[in-house]
């Protein structure tokens, strides 16, 4: 029986949505203000699963450099990544953007590369949902967890496989809360992404194809594609493409809130009371 058939106040709670629609404000309030444990996707895919390629390729850049390049070889210095909770560059800066070498773009096979390992790495990194809660109950004495999953997680999820083995494992232990976002919030996060873009993960399939619809708007070679410029273009039609999927999701494996709702949450009361409505609304 899953966690949206049987969940009682308190159980274990995985939220999704894109990136700004409140995920990790919720859980961190949690954690702070009710001792609940925070298990961070992103987090644990930068520290378990691709730590080692992040500071590789923080390695390679630094060799490229002929004083850091003697001190790494002497091994007088040594190079590591940093990521925190709420400072994901590390990984972000790993997984680049596709184009232009002088603009900072890497060549599209080599980010087609690295989407692959970021695939791998959320996957392993959602599974290990169950365990970590067992941890946080026998290592670090936490009753109340809540698992705060990466915005590409309906990339390598599908809701509409009853058999899915990520939202199997996870379904089983949590209650799984989808927070929607609306047109508002996509245009604020359309805006937000043109003042700053950053590397994002997305499914290969969907990719490839924004790749060549690009390649073939603009008509520019693939070492001429302005990097930022890509990313931008890519990121407005990722927000359409992942709003059914996550639908999917809420419909079949967990519940469904909003972005909008979810703003006015001001202590953890207040957001166990909106899950509380919408488990009854959606029974």
């Amino acid at each position: 029986m899953s966690k949206k058939q049987s969940y009682k106040r308190g159980d274990p709670l995985a939220v999704l949505g894109m990136s700004g629609v409140g995920k990790t404000r919720i859980a961190s309030m949690l954690r702070a203000e009710e001792r609940w444990f925070h298990y961070s996707v992103d987090y644990r895919i930068g520290t378990r699963y691709m730590d080692e390629a992040i500071e590789d390729n923080f390695k390679r850049e630094a060799m490229k450099a002929p004083l850091l390049r003697e001190l790494l070889l002497s091994d007088s210095i040594y190079i590591s990544s940093n990521i925190t909770f709420d400072n994901l560059s590390p990984l972000s800066t790993y997984l680049g953007k596709p184009g232009d070498p002088d603009k900072g773009g890497i060549p599209f096979d080599e980010y087609v590369r690295r989407q692959r390992e970021h695939r791998e790495a959320e996957i392993r990194a959602m599974l290990d949902t169950p365990r970590f809660i067992e941890k946080a109950k026998t290592i670090y004495g936490y009753d109340k967890f809540i698992c705060d999953t990466s915005g590409s997680i309906c990339e390598v999820v599908d809701p509409e496989d009853k058999n899915d083995s990520v939202l199997k494992a996870v379904s089983d232990c949590c209650l799984i809360i989808y927070i929607a976002g609306d047109e508002a919030h996509k245009d604020a996060l359309k805006a937000r992404f043109d003042r700053a873009p950053k590397p994002m993960y997305y499914n290969e399939g969907f990719l490839r194809q924004v790749w060549a619809d690009y390649l073939k708007e603009t008509g520019v070679a693939e070492r001429q594609v302005d990097p930022d410029a890509f990313i931008r273009w890519g990121f407005a039609r990722l927000i359409d493409w992942r709003a059914p999927r996550y639908e999917a999701v809420a419909k079949n494996w967990g519940v469904k809130i909003t972005a909008r709702d979810v703003e006015k949450v001001q202590s953890p009361d207040d957001f166990l009371d909106l899950v509380d409505k919408s488990i009854k609304k959606q029974a």
